[in-house]
């Protein structure tokens, strides 16, 4: 079982009972009352019992990767329905938000920035999971697959701030959404600061780049747009329809997360056309490249061409020829080989060629 953090302001317990399932897969469970969190420690039983027979306040529970009989435990002690029990074990959703009868449904992905080497050593730069926020009238569970380490921040944040958990569980779907979009935003800096490097190291003079490190980045950028993109539509349903999860006010805070969301789309859009962008530069500095080369070759290839023709003329095997006889023939053809080829050299490097 993992160990869970209780209040900072006090050291009473509450009876736990016996444990559930659900508990092995728990990172925290706390009972919050006018914004506060209740001293002790709790199973998700007692806490649930707690607020539903006092009337006040509610459950947070946050989870890491629960299987299917831990969810459904748990789901038994909150009614949820059989189709948010089957999503929270599976993980990895695409971003949506659903609304049953009595609870809403937020599920995010998650991306974190790696830092690496050289990209032309990398083998990832950004990692993916998900998020799942299931929001009720006196709880709210969080769900979390994958390596996404902002969640516990989060908690320590709100529980800084009890005038925000005052206004009820929706301010909870609220932080971990801002949480998860300004991860967003650190994850497209971190990538952007990988596409200026390439900027540089492309145009940079006498620097080869492999243009396969600008597709791995393009990649990894799209893989980052994949999955940022479909969560604008649950993010503008949040803030702009009369959810009755969701209160008027904390509804406006999600038009600020909206505006985020926005922000980071447009960035990573930007990046995904420098980077294409590099791909065309790239390719053209590969063909200028390769003239150079094929130009260098046939100037080359010029140059040995003179001296191949007069030796294979001479070579020819015919009784009457000029010069067969002569004294000094042999060294005249050489010093015209000679000759001619020095002349061929200055004038095609006067020309660039070499």
């Amino acid at each position: 079982m993992r160990k869970r953090r209780g209040s900072a302001g006090g050291s009473a317990t509450t009876p736990t009972g016996p444990a559930v399932p659900a508990e092995q897969a728990t990172v925290d469970c706390g009972v919050y009352v006018d914004g506060l969190r209740e001293p002790g420690r709790f199973t998700h039983s007692s806490a649930i019992r707690r607020v539903r027979e006092t009337g006040r306040g509610f459950v947070w529970i946050g989870l890491h990767e629960p299987d299917t009989d831990q969810m459904e435990s748990l789901s038994g002690q909150l009614g949820l329905h059989e189709l948010i029990t089957e999503d929270a074990a599976t993980g990895h959703q695409r971003p949506k938000l659903e609304a049953y009868a009595d609870a809403l449904v937020l599920d995010m992905a998650t991306v974190g920035y790696l830092p690496h080497e050289p990209l032309t050593e990398a083998r990832d730069i950004v990692s993916t999971g998900g998020v799942m926020v299931v929001l009720g009238r006196d709880f709210v569970v969080t769900v979390r697959h994958g390596d996404f380490a902002g969640l516990a921040g989060t908690r320590a944040q709100l529980e800084g701030q009890p005038a925000r958990l005052a206004n009820g569980p929706a301010t909870v779907m609220h932080a971990v959404a801002d949480r998860v979009v300004d991860s967003y935003l650190e994850a497209a800096e971190a990538i952007g600061r990988d596409v200026e490097e390439l900027e540089m190291a492309v145009f940079a003079p006498r620097t080869q780049v492999d243009i396969e490190q600008i597709y791995f980045l393009k990649r990894e950028l799209l893989e980052l747009k994949h999955d940022i993109a479909p969560l604008a539509l649950p993010l503008r349903r949040l803030s702009v329809d009369h959810l009755d999860l969701v209160p008027g006010e904390i509804r406006h805070y999600f038009r600020d997360v909206q505006d985020h969301h926005s922000q980071v789309a447009a960035e990573v859009t930007t990046l995904d056309e420098q980077l294409t962008s590099l791909v065309s530069a790239a390719a053209a500095m590969v063909g200028v490249q390769q003239n150079t080369d094929m130009r260098r070759i046939s100037a080359w290839v010029a140059i040995a061409v003179v001296p191949t023709m007069i030796a294979g003329i001479y070579g020819m095997n015919f009784t009457h020829m000029p010069e067969l006889r002569f004294e000094y023939g042999y060294y005249i053809v050489l010093g015209f080989m000679v000759a001619a080829c020095t002349g061929l050299f200055l004038l095609l490097r006067r020309k660039g060629w070499l």
